[in-house]
């Protein structure tokens, strides 16, 4: 019997994988162009996700964006005596997914540090966003790692807290919104924020966002030189779906 078992990639093999066309065709637009384009098609709050804020590999600094289908992950409390899965989800993440961790509202324990960190970049994780506290945080800034969240803390999550659902459908835990995420949409995160794009919307966003970004472009550069904003608008507006008013 061959006890052999295949080796996984190695970091610089998942680096030179060619990269999701779609995370290609995002990769030139910021979060806020994203959401104007998601506003238009009739998506609430422009797909933006609140209160979760970068902090690694800088706190709310630097020009990091990641891009790439979610990988959804859900902690529920222990009381609750929910089924859990019978596998660690951290060993089953395909290379360019982003993490999402979904905590229930309001719970002081972190659900994501350091050594997660470590098996998602060698796993080729492009980045992690939690809606809920991470913990470790120098750890996952000294492996340059890009990590979102709402708060830190140091308290592990076995205290009071398991995984429940993995790559299944979650919902923002706040009462501000009424925003699901799914496996296969598309998350875009930078310093504007986080915004979930539905996966049958991204074609619809690839088309509406290059016009309107030209759009703008032209607004900014006549504004600089002393234009009103109403006369810009009025001439790169005409006929172009999209654009923002800030």
């Amino acid at each position: 019997m061959n006890h052999n078992r295949a080796a996984s990639p190695l970091p610089s093999e998942l680096s030179s994988m060619s990269e999701d066309p779609i995370v290609s065709a995002l990769r030139p637009y910021s979060t806020c162009d994203v959401s104007d384009a998601l506003l238009k098609l009739g998506v609430t709050h422009g797909g933006f996700l609140s209160n979760i804020t970068m902090w690694s590999p800088k706190r709310q600094e630097g020009n990091t964006k990641i891009i790439g289908p979610a990988y959804t992950v859900k902690y529920e409390r222990k009381v609750l005596k929910p089924k859990q899965p019978p596998t660690h989800y951290i060993d089953s993440i395909p290379p360019g997914s982003i993490i999402f961790i979904s905590a229930p509202s309001e719970t002081i324990n972190a659900v994501y540090g350091g050594l997660m960190t470590a098996r998602a970049k060698a796993s080729g994780v492009i980045g992690t966003i939690i809606d809920g506290r991470l913990r470790d945080l120098q750890e996952h800034r000294d492996l340059d790692f890009p990590v979102f969240a709402k708060d830190v803390g140091t308290t592990a999550p076995q205290e009071s807290l398991c995984v429940c659902e993995i790559n299944t459908r979650l919902r923002l835990r706040t009462e501000h919104q009424n925003t699901s995420i799914n496996p296969s949409d598309y998350l875009i995160a930078d310093l504007n924020g986080v915004v979930c794009i539905p996966r049958e919307l991204v074609e619809k966003v690839l088309a509406l966002i290059p016009s309107q970004v030209e759009a703008d472009e032209r607004i900014k550069r006549d504004l600089l030189t002393g234009r009103t904003f109403v006369e810009a608008a009025r001439e790169w507006r005409a006929g172009v779906k999209g654009g923002k008013d800030v």
